[in-house]
């Protein structure tokens, strides 16, 4: 009796199997199933790369007739001109190629050549992000922000509701209010956590206490771990140590794949207090001396308050010690209100970047965008 024998062939750079007795004849016959489902894993193969073949290809067309416009009518000092032009030339591509050459769209394209400048980064953009991504991104104001936004959705394959999520949530300008806490000797990497970090998903009533603010995190573990970054994955709720002798309990213990670290998540509800720091200094040490890895970094610790002095973080230089403060938000309030509040919060904390500079002798300042969102209809 002969085994079975799984191989394989490459065909056009693709790594198709094969098995060797396909067409092994048993009692005269072929087992046409077996076929069937060969043939059709090759079929939806090759659609499925084509597809993405095809909607790469689409959307730098749709950029490069864009670039075109822009270079040949708009780049010349003809904008009322090209205004004027814009309704016939879109007629006329919709009579010939349909409805995604209409006036709106058009537009669209115009735009987005002028988002998307680099034209040797966008085929590595375009073969994941399709065009509704890309119509989502142009409406971006900076292009730092824009740059995260299509960085971010490229690598974690967002869709297009989770990319407009994003946004609407404010993610880039968040990172970069966490960030201002963190100094040139800081032990907490840069771009690792956002601040105030977003519960709203939880349904938490006002007067919630911190049981239940962590069974609200472990029911949508999930979306929690998605508000500090990529790579994050959950390891243990209430996280028992022993200091001499006696039982100490870490509310949450995550790990980055990332970054190659223990991350401690402590939650509080009231405001932040300057005792909190050497409890969350404790648990690093316990973690670094029992629970870290050879190959891994000092584990880092975030402690998440309803509210928190940033001037009080700073001055305790607690980011030194590996340790980062970030308000949670158990409700997001009405769009208008919420970007008013970042971009208060924005503003503290480019005055407080600005004093910092004055108090020493040098320093890298952090770049603080200001983008807000163009008011619309659109409700989170």
């Amino acid at each position: 009796m002969s085994d079975n024998k799984q191989n394989s062939t490459k065909q056009n750079g693709a790594l198709i199997p094969v098995n060797t007795d396909i067409a092994a004849q048993s009692e005269g016959s072929i087992d046409e199933n077996a076929l069937f489902e060969r043939i059709a894993a090759i079929i939806e193969s090759r659609k499925s790369r084509a597809a993405s073949y095809a909607n790469s290809e689409i959307t730098l067309m749709f950029w490069e007739v864009g670039r075109h416009i822009n270079s040949e009518i708009l780049d010349f000092k003809r904008a009322a001109y090209g205004k004027k032009i814009f309704s016939t030339l879109s007629r006329k591509l919709v009579e010939r190629y349909g409805k995604n050459f209409e006036r709106e769209n058009l537009y669209r394209m115009t735009q987005f050549a002028n988002s998307f400048v680099d034209a040797e980064s966008l085929p590595q953009l375009a073969a994941v992000l399709s065009w509704s991504h890309f119509c989502e991104l142009i409406r971006v104001k900076t292009d730092e922000a824009r740059q995260f936004y299509a960085n971010d959705a490229s690598k974690r394959n967002y869709g297009v509701r989770e990319l407009r999520r994003q946004i609407s949530r404010k993610a880039y300008e968040r990172r970069e209010i966490a960030n201002t806490q963190l100094t040139e000797q800081s032990a907490v990497p840069f771009n690792v956590f956002r601040d105030p970090c977003l519960l709203d998903i939880f349904g938490l009533i006002d007067n919630h206490l911190e049981a239940d603010l962590e069974k609200a995190i472990l029911k949508g573990i999930e979306r929690f771990l998605l508000e500090f970054g990529h790579g994050i994955t959950f390891v243990e709720r209430q996280k028992r140590m022993i200091i001499d002798g006696k039982d100490i309990q870490l509310d949450l213990l995550l790990y980055s794949r990332t970054l190659q670290r223990l991350i401690a998540i402590e939650l509080k509800i009231g405001e932040f207090k300057a005792s909190y720091k050497g409890q969350m200094e404790l648990y690093l040490k316990w973690l670094d001396k029992y629970e870290r890895q050879p190959n891994e970094e000092q584990p880092i610790g975030i402690i998440l308050c309803a509210t928190a002095s940033r001037e009080i973080v700073e001055m305790l230089e607690m980011d030194k010690a590996g340790i980062a403060v970030a308000e949670y938000w158990t409700h997001l309030p009405p769009k208008a209100v919420f970007e008013r509040k970042i971009r208060e919060i924005l503003e503290e904390a480019q005055e407080r970047l600005e004093r910092r500079k004055l108090l020493t002798d040098g320093g890298t300042e952090r770049q603080i965008d200001y983008f807000i969102e163009a008011k619309d209809e659109e409700e989170f």
